[in-house]
């Protein structure tokens, strides 16, 4: 270090004899420092740009492999050997920094022993500490700390890797440039402090010029680069839950049951449960497996109290799993298995991926509805399965042309039916007959936007009420939960009215059953209750639900149009004063519709009564196919 100090000793010096004046030489050594570490500026700069340019492909890898750390730092290390960034890079400017503001300090200690050299500087004797002298020097650090924070403002505005940082990073940088210049103002000689002032300014003349010669847009893909950063942030809101503590009964299951999981080797099926409300799509396949085989099920669900945890007290092949929905993408990235079974759509799209550990896996969709999947899914949902169960002609239409149009890759398309649609017949079958003399209608409204309740539910009723009829209003669960005190004014409304209930308890369905004709928009429930019932539907036409806007591309109607005037009719939101009448054709015509639902359900759902069993012997199959060439190696 001495012999650095008598460098930059005799650089001070020369600064001064050719100022006269120890501030201006100050002034003018930090700029000869800025100059000749240029080349190292030029190099930080490039660096960075480097940096920020590689950054859309870093926050692909963070989204491809969230939550692996071992993962994301592996693939994120191939890319800077790649790119041949250094890490270290950022570093290196702070290091000379710090070694400067060293040799500073020491060369004007040395300047103030020297009787050679005058210390004063506008009137202000640069030897002086402010600790020392007191309080009337109090501006030399509020001066460093000013220029500490304009150029951090600078920075978090020009700066390339800077202006990508978080707020929490820019104004934490902020806080301690500025603490840290505040407090070793006060502490250093007033020459240290305008060293670190004119160090400060002549960093943000440098930051903009090299803006200019070495322009980041140039390199940059910003759209791309915001486009990845909107996705990680998308995927960090997975769950919608905040930061559970580590003793947190959640954490400790989860932990416990993702090490349990993977402590299971040759699992051969997994079932994936987003809520324990999922469970019924299953579960006529699963138990025709536990009556039938000896196959252990692997179930996991994203529902911490999910009924399977009870189930599965009982039935010991059912093997549970909670884990929450940020920890499944982890899960799902490391999962070996034979078939994976899911209810979940977009797989691949979004958070959810294939496993990388096992590329074998066969990913069964399990449609969670009767109805048109090209309509009522996201473009391409399907894509990345490898089997889909259908439930008739027209999803096994519509998948067969979507793979056409794209030019897909042909997925195993299963002949299945519904098998919740059998129990629920079954329930049906078994429901004691009412006892009510008069005929009942049930309004049950969808949840999207611009539905019954929202547009027209009143103007209904009143078309209804002293018609002879009992109606029951039941509301989706969304709207009991987010329009309670709308739902509330209905109920106060009609409450003088004994032919009208507006029903916000759930916990029954013999309502919807019992009903001798359904009024809906483009609910799903419409499918339930005319499949199970053969009672007609009055479809009123609120703005349609379009998932995807690319399904006019299927060369196909989409079920939810075409069933409309099949088990019912459609009446348009202008022509609502003419719905009793629409409601007496239907309700006088029901024997005849009964026939026509009946033959419609024939033509649209495979297997009706035997759906589980054609599942699982086709999940059975493929399980035995897969042990079969593990065997012939």
């Amino acid at each position: 270090m001495e012999v650095i100090y008598n460098v930059f000793e005799a650089a001070m010096n020369g600064c001064y004899a050719l100022c006269n004046n120890y501030g201006a030489a100050i002034v003018l050594f930090t700029l000869l420092s800025k100059i000749v570490l240029l080349p190292v500026s030029v190099w930080v700069q490039k660096n960075s740009i480097k940096m920020v340019k590689m950054q859309p492909e870093i926050n692909s890898i963070m989204i491809k492999y969230y939550g692996d750390k071992d993962a994301i730092g592996e693939e994120q290390a191939m890319v800077y050997k790649r790119e041949k960034y250094h890490p270290a890079a950022s570093v290196f400017p702070l290091v000379i920094q710090l070694v400067l503001l060293m040799c500073v300090i020491e060369v004007i200690k040395r300047g103030i022993d020297n009787p050679l050299i005058d210390m004063r500087f506008a009137g202000t004797d640069l030897s002086l500490v402010p600790s020392v002298e007191g309080i009337g020097l109090i501006w030399s650090p509020i001066i460093a700390g000013v220029s500490a924070w304009l150029l951090c403002v600078a920075q978090n505005a020009g700066n390339v890797l800077q202006a990508e940082q978080s707020k929490l990073n820019k104004y934490g940088l902020m806080a301690f440039s500025v603490g840290l210049s505040l407090y070793l103002g006060w502490f250093v000689s007033v020459g240290v402090a305008l060293y670190w002032t004119a160090s400060n300014l002549l960093a943000i003349v440098q930051l903009y010029l090299l803006n200019w010669a070495v322009n980041p847009k140039k390199y940059v893909d910003y759209e791309a680069l915001e486009k990845s950063k909107e996705e990680l942030a998308r995927l960090g809101t997975v769950g919608g839950e905040k930061r559970r503590r580590f003793n947190d009964p959640k954490s400790k299951r989860e932990r416990q049951d993702y090490k349990r999981f993977f402590s299971v080797v040759n699992k051969h099926l997994v079932f994936y449960s987003e809520s324990s409300g999922f469970y019924k799509y299953y579960k006529g396949m699963i138990e025709y497996l536990l009556e039938n085989t000896n196959l252990v099920i692997h179930y996991i669900t994203s529902d911490f109290e999910d009924a399977v945890f009870e189930l599965a007290k009982e039935q010991t092949r059912i093997r549970p799993y909670y884990i929450g929905e940020k920890k499944l993408i982890t899960l799902m990235m490391k999962l070996e298995a034979d078939i994976m079974v899911m209810t979940m759509p977009d797989l691949e799209t979004y958070h959810i991926k294939r496993s990388y550990v096992d590329r074998k896996i066969e990913y069964v969709y399990i449609p969670h509805g009767m109805d048109s999947l090209n309509l009522t899914m996201r473009t391409g949902s399907m894509d990345h399965y490898d089997t889909v169960f259908c439930v008739g002609k027209h999803q096994k239409e519509e998948i067969e042309k979507t793979e056409a149009v794209y030019g897909l890759p042909k997925k195993k398309l299963v002949e299945w039916g519904y098998s919740l649609l059998d129990e629920m017949r079954a329930d049906y079958a078994r429901l004691e007959p009412s006892d009510c003399d008069k005929k009942r209608i049930l309004i049950a409204p969808s949840w999207q936007e611009d539905n019954i309740v929202d547009s027209c539910l009143e103007k209904i009723l009143d078309n209804l009420k002293g018609q002879g009829y009992y109606v029951t209003v039941r509301p989706h669960p969304q709207h009991v939960r987010h329009r309670a005190e709308l739902m509330e004014q209905l109920k106060k409304r009609y409450e003088q009215d004994a032919d009208i209930e507006i029903q916000t308890d759930f916990s029954s369905n013999a309502v919807v059953f019992e009903a001798d004709l359904m009024i809906t928009d483009w609910s799903g429930i419409a499918y339930e209750y005319a499949y199970t019932t053969r009672k007609p539907v009055l479809f009123v036409n609120t703005p349609m639900k379009v998932m995807n806007p690319e399904y006019q591309k299927i060369d196909t109607v989409p079920l939810n149009i075409l069933l409309r005037d099949e088990i019912g009719c459609s009446v348009d939101l202008d022509r609502l004063d003419q719905i009793s009448e629409s409601v007496r054709m239907l309700l006088e015509n029901s024997g005849a519709y009964y026939e026509k639902i009946g033959r419609f359900v024939e033509e649209y759902v495979y297997h009706n009564g035997t759906s589980a069993q054609v599942g699982a012997k086709y999940l059975v199959s493929q399980i035995q196919k897969k042990i079969e060439e593990r065997k012939k190696g």
